[in-house]
């Protein structure tokens, strides 16, 4: 077990099972967000996994747990948008924190790969990622302001 793989473990371990147990317990509004941050924290989890066990495949998952995710989220806030419009989650520190961890995993692997098309795909997975769970969690937490729900 290396580094990486041994960074992949703990994240995955940790973050993504309180993440399924948030999903799995609790009011709606700590489900949602548990739902959101479960995909966050696994994309990362998947491109320490490719480079601890030099698998590129999994930075293809990675790719895709970063542009499903933040799909599956807003789909889940259109679809219960009545229910959590009475109680909103908020989970920004919580949001942003998970946001610089998937930051920081990507600058790291794009200071190992070297510049090349490795490079621009990971720099890729990093905007989905970051990106896409800001404007996930922003639109959980009540919308944007100035647009109308409905």
């Amino acid at each position: 077990m290396n580094g990486w793989t041994w960074t992949a473990t703990v994240a995955l371990g940790v973050g993504v099972g309180a993440a399924v147990w948030g999903v799995a317990t609790g009011p709606l509004r700590r489900r949602v967000v548990a739902q959101n941050l479960c995909s966050a924290l696994a994309a990362p989890g998947m491109l320490l996994l490719a480079q601890g066990y030099g698998r590129p495949a999994y930075i293809d998952l990675a790719l895709l747990l970063a542009l499903l995710g933040p799909v599956g989220t807003l789909v889940f806030a259109r679809l219960l948008a009545d229910d959590l419009a009475d109680d909103p989650p908020r989970a920004q520190a919580v949001t942003l924190a998970v946001a610089g961890y998937g930051a920081v995993v990507v600058l790291v692997l794009c200071a190992v790969t070297g510049p090349g098309r490795a490079m621009v795909k990971l720099l890729v997975i990093g905007a989905l990622l970051i990106g896409g769970n800001l404007v996930a969690s922003r639109a959980l937490s009540g919308g944007f302001p100035g647009s109308r729900r409905g």
